[in-house]
């Protein structure tokens, strides 16, 4: 057997052979970050951006009834498993594995170094009971559980946790809150971000913190972001913008805090000073 087929092997360990009637229709399939576009056009990019390793894909089917797919995603750290789920929050919460929501017949989940993506190919009563039997096994079957980013942990109470975004690449960044075409903020594989937002709209403060390899790194970064994002600042990393809010950055060891449509300049300040005490340099 060779790598790739052992690789593909362990990871359908985690799924059953039958679920509510539904059985496993045909071999499974597997993917790595280069093949992965012959499995999942555009939304493969979203899946590379978060570092996966290894996809395993399996079809179950029902007479009757819609088939049901499920792609399993081993992601290589629990922090991009928690990362890849966050992308796309929408949908009923759940409980299942570490995190999961279900909307449509998608039903999303992420436990340990894992994340898991199932759907029916048609929404029906028996095809959501199965979905989530189905999650429900294959959660049991993982064993561990993994921690979430210590990036989380930075951000005050004051900001939703349940609708933290986690990512390394300006992509993603401008795909839940757009910032520039440009990655002036220098994001990348080395570094880790989180976005998270407090109260509803058009009045939606947003908190993006990011963590640099080095401190040479977030300084570096700083100068691009003001120089390109606020270079009319009236002080030093405080601007107010044309919709008259305010953002603000602070630079901490490799850290950089940013707060994007603060309704004062105090209320900036109270927010970055409030994450830099929880930093640990």
């Amino acid at each position: 057997m060779g790598r790739k087929a052992k690789e593909a092997n362990s990871l359908s360990r985690f799924f059953p052979v039958e679920i509510n009637g539904w059985r496993v229709e045909g071999r499974d399939e597997s993917y790595d970050p280069q093949s992965i576009f012959d499995y999942i056009d555009g939304a493969g990019e979203v899946y590379r951006a978060y570092n996966f390793e290894r996809l395993v894909a399996r079809r179950y089917r029902k007479d009757g009834e819609p088939d049901l797919i499920a792609d399993f995603f081993d992601m290589g750290t629990a922090s991009d498993a928690f990362g890849v789920f966050t992308h796309d929050l929408e949908g009923e919460t759940v409980e299942i594995g570490q995190g999961a929501v279900y909307k449509g017949g998608l039903l999303s989940f992420w436990k340990d170094r894992y994340f898991v993506s199932l759907y029916a190919e048609a929404e029906t009563a028996t095809s959501k009971q199965a979905l989530l039997g189905l999650g429900k096994e294959i959660d049991s079957a993982i064993p561990a559980r993994g921690k979430k980013p210590v990036l989380l942990s930075y951000v005050p109470d004051s900001f939703d946790l349940k609708t933290i975004r986690y990512f390394h690449s300006h992509l993603i960044l401008n795909y839940h809150f757009f910032v520039s075409v440009e990655n002036i903020l220098h994001l990348g594989p080395d570094t880790e971000a989180a976005l998270a937002s407090s109260g509803d709209k058009p009045d939606i403060v947003r908190l993006l913190i990011i963590r640099y390899p080095d401190a040479p790194s977030a300084v570096l970064a700083l100068r691009s972001f003001a120089k390109a994002y606020m270079p009319d600042a009236g002080e030093p990393e405080l601007v107010q913008t044309e919709d008259k809010n305010w953002t603000a950055v602070k630079n901490k060891g490799d850290y950089l805090a940013i707060i994007f449509n603060a309704r004062s300049p105090d209320q900036a300040r109270k927010i970055l000073a409030s994450v830099g005490e929880k930093i640990v340099d």
